[in-house]
């Protein structure tokens, strides 16, 4: 197996869109634990590392402060209430700079190789406090917060199995081309390259447009901009000016190896992450956050079949892979295919999706045999073992303690919207979509199960989960149209066959369907359909 250390090169752009036309990337908001963190909870104590020596060649952020290429002299109010909350709050300081430790040499070491400011490196601080997990109001992911369309834009791909805008190396490659392509529009300015980059390069050409127009400057401070974007440099020139002198603040700032913190292993195919981690010899915890892209149990099926482990397990970890059996790499289930199954109540009973089992099965669409096996993969481990997978964050975090709130679930029903569920419970729809690692923006799927932590009495909670559980079950009258067959109905409303012809006699005595008939369906909207 071949050993990469730190090194990537990102492939060319997914569409020919022009970088100016790429719409905002909202910043993340603080988490929880790190708002809990700046209010006065203590920190975690940090794993015991041996201490690193104050020298140019031991510690990476001298390294980090020799390559400083912003005028860090600037004075104004905008950056001095920054650099007041951060002063204010060490230890969330410290706590997102230690976070950072993982990550931060890969950083610093691209950005020095296309001769980029080196703040830039402390960008994800604004971006997602080095959350390789954020996921921000406006739909952002990942350490650098890439939107779904500017991801696609940089080849970071997304699918059931993983979400490439968390991808450690390809999200830093992704996220510097953009920066480097946005201060090449403006000409090297790296201030309005930053406000572009929360913004968008359209608004921040329209505000400069607009003081050409009235004789005003048009340099950062002087543009009329959004909220955040006024408020999102400023942030990034306040903690690279504590970074730069920490003492003068009083801001303690953990010492970091100026070495690679990992390397890249090639794992030749498929791998449960339950198992690489064991061969590893790391936690699944370290794993998960050096792999954050990962959604599932174990890597994508399509590849790149890479993983990243720190630096010193690499080797190890190479040499168990090529000794590993093939037929232990995933644990895969057999499943017979019966009379009335569709792939759409299989792949639920199997806690996957109708895509992978296509995929994995070389189906071209939903259709299945009877008589035929499916082959179907699962986790090698009880899912508690997958702490961080994007199930068992998302369990985390809807069963949080709120104080003063009562949880409760509600099912997701045809017609349903963030906004209105948020009505009928009187909390407001950016909680209710934080409370469910989701976004304001984001679709809802029938069948969901959204916690909402509601300050509502008993009575009001009892009465508001009646009015979401009542008709679990709902009678739909349907129309067969041309092309409509049994199976494909069964399908699309995760029913079976068998259930079709029990709820309707004239077509239990029939074997093909007509268009126009009426069908009666007694569909679940605990099912996806």
């Amino acid at each position: 197996m071949a050993i990469l250390v730190s090194l990537g090169v990102l492939s060319g752009c997914a569409t020919h869109r022009s970088v100016d036309e790429l719409p905002p990337m909202p910043a993340a908001e603080p988490s929880v634990d790190d708002m809990d963190l700046a209010n006065g909870m203590d920190e975690p104590a940090p794993v015991e590392t041996a201490p690193v020596a104050a020298t140019d060649n031991e510690d990476l952020w001298i390294r980090l402060r020799a390559g400083y290429g912003l005028d860090l002299s600037v004075e104004n109010d905008r950056i001095r209430v920054q650099r007041d909350w951060y002063a204010r709050h060490p230890k969330y300081f410290q706590r997102v700079t230690t976070r950072s430790e993982r990550y931060l040499h890969y950083i610093v070491e691209q950005a020095e190789q296309r001769d980029m400011p080196l703040e830039l490196a402390l960008l994800p601080i604004v971006e997602s406090a080095f959350d390789p997990f954020a996921y921000s109001h406006g739909r952002a992911a990942g350490p650098w917060q890439f939107i779904p369309s500017t991801g696609d834009y940089f080849g970071l791909h997304r699918t059931w199995w993983e979400d490439q805008r968390r991808d450690v190396m390809k999200s830093t490659n992704a996220a510097l081309d953009y920066l480097q392509k946005l201060a090449n529009r403006f000409d090297g300015d790296w201030l309005l390259a930053l406000a572009s980059y929360n913004a968008g390069g359209g608004t921040v050409s329209r505000a400069i447009r607009k003081n050409e127009e009235a004789g005003k400057p048009t340099d950062f401070w002087n543009l009329k901009l959004p909220r955040e974007t006024t408020a999102y440099v400023p942030k990034l020139i306040a903690i690279a000016q504590i970074v730069k002198d920490p003492e003068a603040y009083n801001v303690p700032l953990q010492p970091i190896r100026n070495e690679p913190y990992f390397a890249q292993v090639n794992t030749g195919g498929q791998i449960d992450l339950a198992q690489a981690a064991k061969l590893a010899d790391i936690s699944i915890e370290e794993l998960y956050l050096l792999n954050p892209s990962y959604n599932r149990w174990a890597t994508s099926p399509d590849g790149p079949h890479n993983l990243l482990v720190p630096v010193d397990r690499a080797e190890a970890f190479s040499t168990a892979l090529a000794e590993l059996p093939a037929d232990q790499r995933m644990q895969w289930a057999r499943y017979e295919i019966r009379p009335g199954d569709n792939l759409g109540a299989i792949a639920r009973r199997y806690r996957t999706t109708p895509e992978v089992l296509r995929s994995i099965n070389h189906l071209k669409n939903n259709t299945i045999i009877a008589g035929r096996t499916l082959l179907i993969p699962g986790p090698a481990a009880g899912k508690d073992t997958y702490t961080l997978s994007a199930e068992s964050r998302l369990a985390d975090n809807q069963n949080r303690q709120r104080d003063g709130r009562q949880k409760l679930s509600h099912t997701v029903r045809s017609g349903d919207t963030l906004w209105e569920i948020s009505r009928q419970y009187k909390v407001g729809v950016k909680e209710l979509a934080r409370w469910n690692n989701m976004a304001p923006g984001d679709s809802l799927k029938i069948g969901q199960t959204l916690a909402v932590w509601t300050k509502g009495s008993s009575a009001t909670a009892t009465a508001a989960t009646s009015r979401s559980d009542s008709n679990m079950v709902r009678q739909v009258r349907y129309s067969v149209r041309n092309g409509d067959s049994l199976y494909a109905i069964a399908d699309r409303f995760n029913v079976s066959v068998n259930d079709i012809r029990s709820w309707n006699s004239k077509v239990a005595s029939k074997r093909y369907i007509q268009p126009g008939q009426r069908l009666t369906l007694y569909v679940d909207i605990h099912q996806s359909y």
